[in-house]
């Protein structure tokens, strides 16, 4: 899960705070660019989202689609097999009606 492996939230980075030093940097300069970093992470949060769900509903798709898939011939069989059993079976249940 997402949660388990990012460290930190827009949250976490809104509410940090920086001891400042004799030389510190330019509060207002890192405000702008810790915005920038929040924006950046909520995009990023949504489209992670985004494609989760839309991963979900081609999962489901598949999973649908592969449902209503006809059932295979089994190995081997081929068309001339088919119409051959098809043939035995006419035999069987018309008798020699069917070619006289």
């Amino acid at each position: 899960m997402l949660s388990d492996k990012v460290k930190l939230t827009a949250k976490d980075i809104l509410e940090k705070e920086f001891k400042t030093g004799v030389r510190g940097y330019k509060q207002e300069d890192v405000d702008k660019f810790l915005d920038l970093i929040i924006k950046d992470y909520g995009t990023f949060h949504q489209e992670i989202e985004d494609l989760q769900q839309e991963n979900l509903r081609l999962r489901k798709q598949l999973e649908d689609t592969s449902k209503r898939q006809p059932v295979a011939q089994p190995a081997g069989t081929t068309n001339f097999d088919i119409l051959k059993r098809l043939s035995n079976l006419e035999k069987h249940v018309f008798g020699n009606k069917l070619y006289d």
